[in-house]
């Protein structure tokens, strides 16, 4: 059977681990989880990251920083997971949901502005596949609108846009370490915090509305109930989990690259000749090989080619049903203008096998059934 996903593992984690539990720091911001914070912040070049204990809680942390009230709105495509829009409706807002590009399947940057209102607050672009949005024409219409932007890069460690590291584009951006991810803790996420001054709010926040992070560090004697928040601090063991694969962070990017390039080298030919298209990488982004997928013609071929890999021991999946289809985006949301590509699209997609340590040998025999398939 080859697998579609296979979570990351680095061979000191056990070690980091047990080092953890020996320091009796199993808690929130121990060891472990200050040195992810520091690869991050020196990764990206954001003011502070801060680990969380999934991507959903990096965002939901997001919406508070921005001050989401009732009646707000919030721009984002359909096409992305449900959390992107959870931790804005949990906050009263409406989600607003716009057209995605059919070649990067990235938020339409073109549609943005047609669904501004006066009750916009932020716009969300997802980096889907750790491929960049658009991010300049996006970044150009928050400033002129005078709205936030809060980065969805669940998928883009490691990926970058003009040079610049997704999630420290925007005002905030959120990273997921989910185990189906390039580096995973299992469960968990990170909050990039672009700007200095919303630090100290970030932290409060992140410990439950209380000033404890203020009171470690000796800046204060005792520590209170200061603002409304709650629990976002994953445990350290998961940390030292992370922890192992960061510090061979460039090792796991080269696996995966590898796989991707294999995989878009083997399976062009089926592109060139009108079976398949495959993803579609624009020149100012660098991404980091989240995931290798191909398109077929319709849901109906999709369908088929799924089932077959399955009969051929191969795991391969669809991925996100558009929230604007879902009865709960039908209940917190609202689509502006027309699906064009958002379900066309979706409906064509499948995403195939690509894991760190996935064997060439693997890789070739999917590329064989899906040949096999079409000819």
């Amino acid at each position: 059977m080859i697998n579609f996903n296979i979570p990351p593992y680095a061979e000191k984690a056990p070690e980091y681990m047990a080092q953890a539990i020996r320091n009796h720091k199993i808690s929130g911001d121990g060891e472990f989880t200050k040195r992810c914070n520091a690869w991050i912040e020196e990764n990206t070049g954001v003011a502070k990251a801060l680990l969380t204990t999934s991507c959903t809680h990096a965002t939901e942390m997001a919406a508070l920083l921005a001050d989401i009230q009732p009646g707000d709105e919030v721009i984002m495509p359909a096409y992305t997971f449900v959390s992107t829009a959870d931790a804005f409706v949990l906050r009263g807002a409406t989600a607003v949901f716009v057209d995605i590009r059919p070649d990067t399947m990235n938020i339409d940057e073109t549609k943005i502005e047609a669904a501004i209102t006066e009750k916009t607050k932020a716009i969300v672009p997802v980096h889907y596949a750790g491929v960049a949005c658009e991010m300049d024409t996006i970044m150009d219409i928050a400033a002129r609108y005078n709205l936030l932007v809060i980065e969805d890069a669940a998928q883009g460690v490691m990926s970058r846009y003009k040079g610049q590291a997704l999630g420290a584009i925007g005002d905030y951006g959120c990273f997921s370490f989910h185990e189906t991810k390039n580096y995973s803790m299992g469960e968990g996420g990170c909050i990039l915090i672009k700007d200095k001054d919303n630090i100290e709010m970030a932290e409060i926040i992140r410990e439950k509305g209380t000033n404890r992070s203020q009171f470690f560090r000796g800046q204060i004697d005792k520590y209170t109930w200061v603002e409304a928040g709650s629990s976002y601090l994953p445990s350290d063991i998961n940390a030292a989990y992370l922890w192992a694969q960061l510090e061979i962070a460039d090792e796991i990017y080269a696996d995966r690259m590898a796989t991707w390039n294999l995989y878009n080298e083997t399976l062009a030919p089926l592109k060139e000749s009108g079976y398949i298209d495959l993803p579609f990488i624009p020149k100012e982004c660098v991404h980091n090989a989240h995931m290798f997928y191909i398109k077929a013609k319709d849901l109906e071929e999709r369908t088929a080619l799924i089932r077959f890999l399955k009969e051929n021991d191969i795991s391969s999946v669809f991925h996100y049903i558009p929230l604007h289809n879902a009865p709960a985006g039908k209940k917190y949301g609202r689509f502006h203008g027309e699906d064009i590509y958002t379900t066309k699209e979706s409906e064509r997609l499948v995403r195939l096998p690509l894991y760190y340590g996935l064997e060439k040998e693997k890789v070739l025999t999917v590329c064989d059934k899906i040949r096999e398939f079409y000819l």
